[in-house]
């Protein structure tokens, strides 16, 4: 197969994450006798130094005539720490979300059978766990209507839904249900918000055409205590934007370091697949940043194809290196610690 993969490294660590990620692919390219054309294009705090814009034009025009985005992360202090700023890294994610129609981030979060003393809950709680998030992404309180009236006294942010952009996310939460544990939870606050309960009577509805499938209704305040009681229990999750944000941050710690998840953002024509950490500044060059959930992002990507394989491959190239403690500085426990170069030539001579 031949791919032709858009390549944003953003900010902070993502070029040094991404270019492990690359090395990693490539050798799966070399291995299962497909071909990648890898497209770097600008985005983040990197393409405003450079254009003025976060998300420019160009970038947009590589990503959209890709088959899929690799991405690494995007954000710098120097924006974080003005809040008068008006053109911000973040901006670029958005747009690239909007533009792209990238309606559904896919959030993994499973453990390591090597690393299962290394998460902050014990053991014998996170042991089997292997759930997926479906947050959708270009809806809701993040891109409602917002501002300041009262000379700025009053701020308000409006959260909006229409029953069409909830049946789109909910039919991929059935679809990935069916082709895992058949159980899918709606994650709502129907209780208090409107918009709640437009989600939850939507997807009401769509039970009939996945009798297959059990399917509970959860509020949102429930599912983040059961995060960290028996997260074991949940199989798929569907939720609006903004509890999406925060849930899927909570549950990227079960498996011990946030440097290990991956995610995909879907939508109808092409999959955008990053590490769910960020940028990551204090650590940028010093070469001991996690590769490990660029590396796995890539796996998704080539899953994404349809190429199972390789994703297996790639997923059990991981584990053994975690196994053997080829791992960087957050996961090195006072032994030996690899640097981010050092672990992606090690993922890539070993695939």
């Amino acid at each position: 197969m031949k791919l032709n993969i858009a390549l944003l490294a953003g900010d902070g660590i993502g070029p040094e994450v991404i270019d492990q990620a690359v090395k990693v692919s490539d050798a799966i390219a070399k291995k299962f006798n497909h071909e990648i054309n890898w497209r770097p294009a600008l985005t983040g705090a990197a393409a405003i130094d450079a254009v003025g814009e976060p998300y420019p034009d160009e970038t947009h025009e590589i990503c959209a005539s890709s088959d899929a985005v690799l991405f690494g992360a995007i954000g710098h202090p120097r924006f974080d720490n003005d809040p008068s700023a008006k053109v911000r890294p973040e901006q670029g994610l958005l747009k690239m979300r909007k533009k792209l129609g990238l309606f559904a981030n896919v959030r993994p979060t499973f453990t390591f059978p090597s690393l299962l003393d290394k998460s902050p809950l014990k053991r014998e709680r996170i042991e089997g766990t292997d759930l997926v998030f479906l947050r959708e992404l270009t809806g809701g309180i993040y891109f409602g209507e917002k501002g300041r009236r009262d000379e700025g006294e009053t701020a308000f942010d409006n959260c909006v839904y229409t029953r069409a952009e909830v049946q789109r996310l909910a039919k991929k939460g059935f679809e990935l249900a069916m082709t895992r544990g058949k159980k899918l939870c709606c994650v709502d606050k129907a209780n208090v918000l409107e918009t709640s309960r437009l989600w939850r009577e939507t997807v009401q509805a769509m039970e009939k055409d996945y009798p297959e499938v059990e399917v509970a209704y959860e509020f949102v305040d429930a599912v983040a205590m059961r995060l960290v009681q028996w997260p074991n229990s949940y199989d798929v999750l569907i939720t609006e934007n903004l509890f999406g944000d925060i849930l899927t941050d909570e549950a990227s710690v079960i498996s011990g370091s946030m440097g290990l998840m991956p995610s995909a953002s879907l939508g109808s024509d092409i999959g955008l697949f990053e590490p769910i950490h960020g940028s990551y500044p204090q650590a940028t060059g010093l070469n001991i940043a996690n590769p490990m959930a660029t590396v796995l992002s890539a796996a998704m990507m080539f899953e994404n194809f349809g190429l199972q394989e390789e994703g297996k491959a790639i997923r059990n190239v991981v584990n053994i290196a975690l196994s053997k403690g080829i791992v960087t500085e957050d996961l090195a426990d006072g032994g030996k610690a690899y640097g981010t170069s050092e672990v992606g030539d090690w993922l890539a001579e070993n695939i």
